[in-house]
């Protein structure tokens, strides 16, 4: 053992017997620890719920996108771009897979949310005779899909590439009639 170690053993011995000959400091250590733990789980909590703010605004421009993209793949079908349209509907599969991996992600915040509710009932009750020292799961980073899509620089180029042959195959259209 250090030096270190034996003064800090000397000290925590001398606080506890001095915790315990005097009653009312122990229990103002106790309610201290408890305002300070409650300020961590309000924190926690705050910090969960911008996470899942962000998860649902995610999700909401994944719709978005997927949508866009199973419009091009039914005007890619209708010109008869049948590679085109497999390899959008490729990228929708990926589109779908991150939207899953963000549920996910957003499911396991709600579980994390409800365990640091419920501490934090525990803790906003009359204190027992002990405080309890259970930790809140730390909030995760969330689900972070990898590059599930095929190419989307290539199919975005590609796609840009079919509209204006279509909008130029339109205007030809237009100025034979």
């Amino acid at each position: 053992m250090s030096w270190l170690d034996d003064l800090e053993s000397r000290l925590d011995s001398q606080l506890e017997a001095f915790l315990r000959s005097s009653p009312a400091q122990e229990a103002l250590l106790a309610e201290q620890q408890r305002q300070d733990r409650l300020s961590q789980l309000r924190r926690q909590r705050l910090e969960l719920q911008q996470q899942a703010e962000q998860q649902r605004q995610e999700l909401l421009q994944l719709a978005v996108e997927i949508r866009q993209w199973q419009e091009r793949v039914e005007r890619a079908r209708s010109a008869k771009a049948t590679e085109l349209a497999k390899r959008a509907e490729s990228h929708i599969t990926g589109l779908m897979e991150r939207g899953r991996l963000r549920w996910q992600g957003l499911a396991e915040l709600g579980q994390q949310f409800n365990a640091l509710e419920w501490e934090l009932t525990e803790l906003g009750r009359p204190p027992a005779s002990n405080v309890g020292n259970r930790q809140a799961p730390n909030p995760s980073d969330g689900a972070s899909p990898g590059a599930a899509a095929p190419e989307p620089a290539n199919l975005d180029s590609d796609w840009a590439a079919f509209e204006a042959q279509q909008e130029l195959e339109a205007l030809k259209r237009r100025m034979q009639r």
